[in-house]
């Protein structure tokens, strides 16, 4: 994620259908027995039927410019092919990028500032044409324009030009650092060393458009699909979403998707409380019905958990997703790292996850990183807290920062309901720093306010609850815009929270960009993740733990670490 754009990524984190997909991570599913107790221990997935989709936001801006998945989203991938995308299994293995339009997931040269990458034959749309280097090349650059803006800002700071560019419709010469040598090669040229560019190319706005059939802001009402099925009806900007089979899609061009119904019913704008009753009713249509971004909530879980039945039917999930504390060491007294390091000493886990419905919904944490191999992630704890906390230690920290007789601060939250930063978790951390001497006065800001006080580098506050999703399953989108000195923004949207600028830093960041090798790479992502830690910018408190129920009717249960969510692409209802 990469400034202007990360807030939206952000959002989509949170309800997570990344999973519009963004994205998942390590654990893995918890619940494996679910794939095979779903429609019988014996039940083999067959094509047909209806899927259903139950969900609360709507697909909005379904046009591939504008999304900003990962992995190329859940629903939109079953439209949208791209050059590479997640691989489609079950837990760690989910977390790896795999080819998908290419035939393998990039060639890098130059030192990774250049990518090739080779179209599969066979390629058709929904209409039996051929799809063609040049219209990826066109759907890559049609993503520039204003007027198609939301999509994930990558390319605007990778691509040579791309910072300048203002799309196809101002400028039809479009981007010379995008190479069409023939229809089935298409070539990227960077400004720097991008080893993750694989990762990159997994966005909707890597899915080709063929330019006579771009009809521009309304594009999105019919896109041409290049996936197993095709929109036959959008209605209200996303709310009603029909999708029926591509006769076109060829299985043997695409080894991911499984596209066993024959249609896609989605319906949002829903009641979370209603989606999670017709699930566990399970009648009717919404016995074949799933929801990718509708969790259940405490009370919910603990009346599934007392029922086999729906127990049976509840899949696990982990997202590459961080909730943590953040401090502004510009403002006093959290200039002293003492005091951050007193603070991260007294938290009290146990009450902040109980806060946050529970240890099944979230899982503790001492590491900025998500706790998952394909981040890098490398055990510590640089402030031993145990699980209530270790308030003796924080006042011995407090002490030698001159506050013998206890500190007065202000923690600024939301006042959402998001079980994430809202008021439960700031009055569980006003409870535990109290302990160590240190009241805690609570200033609660709706939303839209608070988003905008804590991403702003002139208002941003000492002490406040943050979170932080990741674009791919991967340490670059996680780091990078919260610790890369080069990305503190003095005038706009800032996630540099900590402003760290520390040259040994950036050039760790940099010289990880340009590794190949991922495995390698996650490495030293993990390495520098540790590093960063000691200086207590953040105090990790947990990542999140997704429980979604799915109609009982539903077959082949895939529960990525890249989403975190059931892959759609791989279920069945008959």
């Amino acid at each position: 994620m990469r400034r202007s754009s990360v807030t939206a990524r952000r959002l989509a984190a949170v309800s997570v259908s990344l999973a519009v997909a963004a994205g998942a991570v390590a654990c893995g599913p918890e619940d494996n027995d679910a794939k095979a107790t779903a429609g019988g221990a014996d039940a083999k997935p067959a094509k047909g039927g209806t899927l259903t989709v139950l969900n609360s936001d709507p697909q909005q801006d379904f046009d591939p410019a504008r999304l900003y998945t990962s992995g190329g989203g859940n629903v939109p991938s079953l439209v949208f092919r791209t050059l590479t995308t997640r691989n489609r299994e079950d837990g760690a293995e989910g977390a790896k990028v795999v080819p998908d339009l290419a035939t393998d997931t990039g060639r890098p040269s130059e030192n990774a500032t250049v990518w090739t990458y080779t179209l599969k034959k066979g390629l058709k749309y929904e209409d039996g044409t051929a799809i063609t280097s040049a219209d990826i090349k066109y759907g890559i650059e049609r993503s520039f324009a204003a007027e198609l803006s939301g999509g994930a800002p990558y390319l605007r700071d990778w691509l040579i030009g791309g910072a300048d560019y203002q799309g196809p419709y101002k400028d039809k010469k479009g981007l010379d650092s995008i190479e069409t040598p023939d229809e089935r090669t298409i070539v990227f040229r960077l400004n720097k060393p991008e080893g993750e560019f694989p990762y990159l190319a997994t966005q909707t706005q890597f899915a080709p458009v063929p330019e006579a059939k771009d009809t521009g802001t309304k594009y999105e009402e019919h896109p041409v699909s290049s996936g197993p099925y095709k929109v036959v009806e959008n209605e209200n900007d996303g709310e009603r979403l029909t999708l029926e089979r591509n006769t076109h899609w060829s299985a043997s061009t695409d080894a991911e998707r499984k596209a066993y119904p024959d249609k896609i019913d989605v319906r949002s704008g829903l009641d979370s409380s209603v989606i999670n009753q017709r699930l566990s009713s399970s009648q009717g249509a919404d016995a074949a019905a799933v929801t990718t971004d509708t969790n259940l909530g405490p009370a919910e879980l603990a009346k599934v958990s007392g029922d086999k039945n729906l127990a049976e039917r509840v899949g696990t999930g982990h997202f590459g997703y961080t909730n943590y504390i953040a401090f502004n060491p510009k403002v006093k007294p959290f200039d002293d790292p003492k005091v951050r390091q007193a603070i991260s000493y007294a938290i009290d886990r146990s009450s902040v996850i109980n806060a946050a419905g529970g240890s099944s919904l979230a899982e503790a944490a001492t590491t900025y990183l998500p706790n998952q191999k394909s981040f890098g992630y490398t055990a510590y704890d640089h402030f031993p807290a145990g699980r209530s906390g270790n308030a003796a230690k924080a006042e011995e920290l407090l002490k030698e920062a001159g506050h013998a007789k206890g500190l007065t601060v202000t923690l600024t939250h939301s006042n959402a309901k998001d079980f994430e930063t809202s008021p439960e978790i700031a009055t569980a951390i006003q409870d535990a720093l109290k302990k160590a001497g240190i009241t805690v006065k609570l200033q609660g800001l709706e939303d839209n306010d608070y988003s905008d006080k804590i991403h702003n580098a002139r208002t941003e506050p000492g002490f406040f609850l943050a979170h932080w999703g990741a674009d791919w399953p991967s340490g670059g989108p996680f780091l990078a815009p919260i610790f890369d000195g080069r990305q503190i923004v003095k005038d706009g949207a800032n996630f540099n929270t900590g402003f760290l600028d520390d040259k040994s830093v950036n050039a760790e960041i940099d010289a990880i960009n340009k590794l190949t090798d991922l495995d390698e790479a996650a490495t030293r992502w993990g390495a520098l993740d540790k590093k960063i830690g000691e200086q207590a910018l953040t105090v990790p408190l947990f990542h999140p733990v997704y429980k979604r129920l799915y109609g009982k009717d539903v077959k082949n249960i895939v529960i990525s670490d890249w989403t975190g969510v059931l892959d759609i692409s791989q279920a069945s209802v008959k």
